[in-house]
């Protein structure tokens, strides 16, 4: 499969599993539309990683971390991505062994549910402005961070 071509006209999807069994088919949700490959997997990786560390407590060894992220945790896998999707099970014991960055974990910022166009960057952008017409500093809003392109 070529790496940049998703499977469908749509895009690629990342889907969201419950290690806990808590839900239908251990399915939570199917997050995207992902316009390519790299940004998929990337989303994918960093969700894993804020759950392994989301199950990590004070003390506990990478044996003890895989166990409770294994029973509570959520893994990602990319749709229909094949051998070219990202696949948590290359990196656990990476992730168990050695807690994440802030950055690492921060699947969020990858989310492109969080990724706005123009126009709404102009609503938003007015929106931030204080009383007296000035952008206020707790508001501003900077286009560089919404745009993963």
């Amino acid at each position: 499969m070529n790496e940049t071509a998703p499977p469908q006209e749509q895009g690629w999807k990342v889907r969201i599993l419950d290690l806990s069994g808590g839900a239908e088919d251990n399915i939570v949700e199917d997050i995207g539309i992902f316009h390519d490959l790299a940004h998929a997997n990337a989303f994918a990786r960093a969700y894993v990683r804020d759950s392994v560390e989301r199950c990590r407590t004070p003390g506990a060894s990478a044996k003890d971390v895989l166990e409770t992220w294994t029973s509570f945790g959520e893994d990602a896998i990319v749709v229909d991505a094949g051998e070219d999707g990202w696949r948590s099970a290359n990196e656990l014991d990476d992730f168990t062994a050695t807690p994440a960055t802030p950055m690492e974990r921060d699947w969020r910022m990858l989310d492109p549910r969080r990724l706005v166009d123009g126009e709404e960057i102009i609503l938003e952008d007015d929106e931030s402005e204080g009383e007296d017409g000035e952008e206020s500093e707790d508001n501003a809003f900077d286009p560089g961070l919404h745009n993963l392109h």
